[in-house]
């Protein structure tokens, strides 16, 4: 009988077939016709071979020259390994500074692909944010130009600098004047070049403005006590922190210095020494450093202003009025045992405030005063120069260019066709400036509107300096010769200023030499390597405070009074993973989910529970929000827990249209409802809320997995701990446990290599999350496939709520009756980053069927890629379901919208980590090659290897030192020291797979001497 079955020989004769065509077109897709191709480079089939290979290959060549090429340009020093030419495979450091914080850079044959922190930086050696981490992509970013625009149209340097110069000319003689717009400028020589410039041009001023400000706050100390400064904050010296609205382990200010400072006072080393700072969060809408705090009260944003009020009378016996807040008795019962603690810890305590507006300032500043802070937790004789934006000025030029006063502007590392207050009116008034340049390294929301595009460099194509705090400086150095035809913006300043040095190496090294480096006693060599100068500082003074708060008062309460009528007050803030925006073409960050609400590729409107049952609307309902200006845009609904009723919340930073092809029209723009008013930009306003239609499902990735309720994580309170240091842990609770493997455990040959997260520390910034990536190749997948469950971060940090439960007879301390009253809306949240296990009795070992997945003799799980046949069966038997599957092949695949899948940004990939191919498992390997390489090198070295000698990627990022590595087989390991602390639990411990990583117990200082509530 004939057989009806068809064979085939290969995918050679089954792609032939219609249904496979169809389902994988994709995956087997034609190539074009060279006609179109060279069409669509704006080529013809006579195109001569020069310019075809400029418009195709162009990428990657440009990169690969720039890489062979002596690196840096100038000669530089890289930092410990000194070779004098590129060694393939062996790695080379170099100092550098990314948004003024220190860093070290690590090149692999001329490619810069890893970015870490600075071990020489001093008291600033305080990890990277994700920011940082993620920076690297944007060397690589496609959506960048190759050449300086003049008129839209491609020209030469000199060309465009003939016709700037004449612009330039005509500008002076006509007597108008011409503005540069910066953001904060921290660079001593960028300064220096201003200030040629304005020489040069007489009629030139610098303003300076940020898309985030802290005018605020600068403006407030210059009333206060005469100094026109953002100060310098010292978190580790506190034993109380107080914030109102101020997220400074996230986006205020300098988080990662900050949780490094915070995390001093709470992590293991801290309690096992007994002591713990304390820390109340009043806020609107849930931060990551609300997410940290202690006791955490949510308010409204109309009742920041009188809760401050109310907190000065409670400290200083005053009677400033309006102080009451009779519609939240939960923060007035809060405000009242916070400034009874206040009094309790004068000089060991601080009050921060995240509002922009100078009278509350000014009232934060006298609150300091009465407990003592300056010159302790405060110091304003050593000030942060981070940001040094005025929001007046900026106001002021939008004002001179509509009377016609402004002949010619620049544009300097700001973008405010997109982050202005009101984008349209800055626009309208910009095209009434004759002559318009813009310093940027693509066409974006504000080059669009100008004659010229000085295309600039990436910092890690340039050279540069940094002064983020009062006498502290370092160094920016180049890590390759620019990629693209790019060109500095101060050497384009000193070009068309005629000035004597036009090369910007040479002035930046004269200016040092000069003013820096003879005062720290080192040499410009000398510099290269360490990459910082300090100088000795200023001791910090005690202020007082003399003046009237009458009219401080009456602004906080107007401002409050406005925003009081309104059924929703609308919070604007800034996000982790996007900030202000600028970053939103790299597509690592755009993938990190937020840390509280745990979404990725996109920004939402965040309600609180009962506000959302209140209005009618279920989570992801698409919502139109219209602020008091007039402004609307339709985002999905989100509801967070923790959301003070009658509020909501928007992040900026999305929403742009001119970034590139992984940032363009990514959520919605939130800086439209900013407001100005009383000098300062005001990121509180009012809104109206109504029903869209429809639905979009938001892309989360903290629903993706389910512990069934299971004892994952475990708390207990500062109190019980003194006590018991093995409180809550689970520790005195032993059940017996069931063992499928041999009884015969195999030894341990040298190491074992383990782990240890101090849940204490761990803030979940998330910056390990993108080191990770970084270092490990782990590609980006889109929004669609988030939605999927397809993220492929092999490290997530999983947040989970906690809701008080229902009062019982028993005694609480004033803080838990706080908590008791608000109930839903005052959760807890705790953290807790979650990777592979390794665990010793695996369970994805024993159910593979092609030993894919194997245990090393030092502890490690291992996943052998080319073994491994995609049979899912290792996932699905993971407790902690931290394996990744590769559906496709990400990093070369065109239908995954970002721009990490073609030839020029795949040279950001480390070398010493394979790409996994579609079709098998991955998950964190415990950065195998790093290990290998610590190994190398101490047998190099012909010495035993050392604790600490190798760091994991998330390990290295960790600003709070969350994250401890080592051999557990080494008892004087800090890994083994901490692993022997009582507070020491195993997630899922009972089901005795014996993972290699310990977790410590979440402690909380929420217990006080205070009365009992119920005595």
């Amino acid at each position: 009988m004939e057989s009806n079955k068809k064979y085939w020989k290969g995918l050679e004769e089954l792609k032939n077939t219609p249904d496979f065509v169809e389902n994988n077109k994709n995956e087997f897709a034609e190539p074009l016709p060279i006609e179109d191709v060279l069409s669509e480079a704006g080529l013809s089939t006579v195109t001569p071979r020069r310019d075809f290979l400029k418009a195709l290959g162009f990428g990657l060549g440009a990169v690969t020259l720039a890489a062979c090429q002596k690196t840096p340009v100038h000669k530089s020093i890289p930092y410990l390994v000194r070779p004098e030419e590129v060694v393939p495979g062996i790695p080379n450091y170099y100092v550098s500074t990314f948004k003024g914080n220190s860093v070290l850079v690590k090149t692999v044959v001329g490619r810069p692909i890893k970015i870490e922190a600075n071990p020489n930086a001093g008291e600033f050696n305080c990890g990277t944010d994700a920011q940082a981490q993620a920076s690297v992509l944007d060397l690589y970013d496609v959506s960048k130009l190759k050449t300086p625009l003049l008129k839209k149209q491609e020209t030469t340097w000199s060309e465009l600098d003939a016709f700037v110069k004449g612009e330039l000319n005509k500008a002076q003689a006509s007597g108008k004047k011409i503005r540069i717009v910066s953001s904060s400028l921290n660079s001593p020589s960028a300064k220096a070049v201003v200030a040629d410039f304005t020489a040069k041009y007489p009629t030139t001023k610098n303003v300076q403005y940020d898309a985030v400000s802290y005018t605020g706050i600068i403006k407030a100390n210059e009333n206060s006590f005469g100094k026109a400064v953002l100060p310098k904050y010292n978190f580790e010296k506190a034993d109380l922190i107080v914030s109102f609205a101020a997220d400074f382990l996230g986006t205020w200010i300098s988080g990662e210095e900050f949780t490094a400072q915070y995390t001093a006072n709470r992590n293991y080393k801290s309690l096992e020494k007994g002591k713990m700072s304390r820390h109340f969060q009043f806020e609107t809408g849930m931060s990551l450093t609300g997410t940290n705090a202690d006791t955490r009260v949510p308010i409204k944003l109309s009742e920041e202003g009188p809760a401050l009020i109310t907190l000065y009378n409670a400290i200083t016996g005053g009677n400033l009025a309006g102080g009451a807040l009779p519609n939240n008795a939960t923060a007035d019962k809060a405000l009242k045992l916070v400034a009874k603690e206040l009094l309790q810890n004068k000089g060991k305590a601080v009050v921060v405030a995240g509002s922009n507006d100078v009278s509350t300032q000014i009232l934060v500043n006298a609150i300091n005063v009465a407990i003592g802070s300056y010159g302790t937790t405060i110091d304003l004789d050593n000030p942060c120069k981070r940001y040094e934006g005025n929001d007046a000025e900026f106001a002021e030029l939008i004002n001179e260019m509509n009377r016609g006063e402004v002949a010619a502007v620049f544009f300097l590392n700001s973008n405010p066709a997109y982050d202005a207050v009101n984008p349209k009116a800055f626009t309208d008034a910009l095209a009434k400036v004759p002559f318009k340049v813009s310093f940027a390294d693509r066409v974006d929301e504000t080059s669009d509107l100008c004659e010229v595009v000085a295309i600039t460099p990436n910092y890690l194509e340039a050279w540069g300096d940094a002064n983020s705090y009062e006498g502290y400086y370092s160094i920016v150095q180049p890590t390759i010769n620019p990629v693209f035809n790019s060109r500095q913006a101060e050497q384009s300043l000193l070009i068309w200023s005629d000035a004597t040095v036009q090369d910007y190496y040479q002035y930046v090294r004269n200016n040092w030499e000069k003013s820096i480096l003879p005062a720290a006693g080192k040499t410009w060599n000398e510099l290269l390597q360490t990459g910082v100068v300090t100088t000795a500082p200023k001791n910090a003074g005690a202020y007082g405070f003399s003046l009237a708060l009458d009219a401080v008062v009456a602004s906080i309460m107007a401002s409050s009074k406005a925003l009081d009528n309104s059924d929703i007050q609308l919070h604007i803030y800034e996000n982790i993973p996007m900030r202000d925006g600028k970053s939103a073409n790299n597509a690592f960050l755009q993938e990190l989910p937020d840390p509280v609400s745990k979404v990725t590729w996109d920004n939402f409107i965040a309600v609180a529970p009962k506000q959302a049952e209140k209005l009618g609307y279920k989570e992801f309902d698409l919502v139109s929000v219209k602020g008091a200006n007039g402004y609307e845009v339709i985002l999905p609904l989100l509801i967070q827990p923790g959301q003070a009723m009658g509020t909501a919340s928007i992040a900026l930073g999305y929403g742009r249209t001119k970034v590139g092809k992984a940032g363009d029209n990514v959520g919605k723009n939130a800086f439209p409802f900013v407001s100005f008013a009383n000098g300062t930009l005001k990121y509180a306003t009012t809104a109206k809320l109504s029903a869209a239609g429809g639905r979009e499902e938001l892309a989360q990735t903290q629903t993706h997995y389910s512990f069934e309720g299971r004892n994952i994580i475990r708390e207990t309170t500062l109190k019980d701990y003194l006590k018991d240091p093995a409180s809550g842990s689970g520790n005195h609770h032993k059940h017996k446990v069931y063992d499928l493997w041999t009884t015969d455990k195999y030894e341990k040959l040298g190491n074992d290599w383990v782990m240890a997260i101090d849940l204490n520390a761990c803030t979940g910034c998330g910056s390990c999350i993108v080191a990770c990536n970084v270092e490990n190749n782990i590609p980006v997948v889109g929004k669609d496939e988030v939605r999927r469950r397809r993220e492929m971060h092999w490290l997530r940090i999983d947040r989970y709520y906690s809701f008080n439960d229902e009062k019982t007879g028993e005694d609480v301390t004033e803080e838990k009756e706080i908590a008791h009253m608000t109930n839903l809306d005052n959760v807890s949240v705790v953290h807790q980053p979650m990777l592979c296990q390794h665990c010793d009795h695996a369970p994805c070992e024993t159910v593979c069927p092609v030993l894919a997945t194997v245990h090393s003799s030092d502890g490690l799980n291992h996943m052998a890629y080319n073994r491994c046949v995609g049979t899912r069966y290792c996932a699905n038997n993971c407790p902690y379901k931290v394996r990744r599957f590769n559906w496709f092949n990400y990093w070369n695949d065109s239908r995954f919208d970002n721009y990490l899948n073609n030839e020029f940004t795949q040279l950001v990939l480390n070398p010493d980590v394979t790409t996994r191919s579609r079709g098998v498992m991955e998950k964190c390997s415990m950065c195998i090659q790093r290990i290998q390489a610590g190994k190398l090198t101490a047998k190099m070295e012909k010495r035993a290897l050392k604790d600490g000698d190798i760091k994991m990627a998330c390990q290295q990022a960790c600003s709070a030192n969350a994250i401890i590595f080592g051999d557990k087989n080494d008892p004087n390991s800090e890994v083994s020291k901490a692993l022997r602390s009582e507070r020491i639990y195993y997630v899922l411990e009972e089901i005795n797979v014996q993972p290699g990583i310990g977790y410590m117990t979440k402690v909380r200082n929420i217990d006080s001497e205070t009365k009992k509530a119920h005595a």
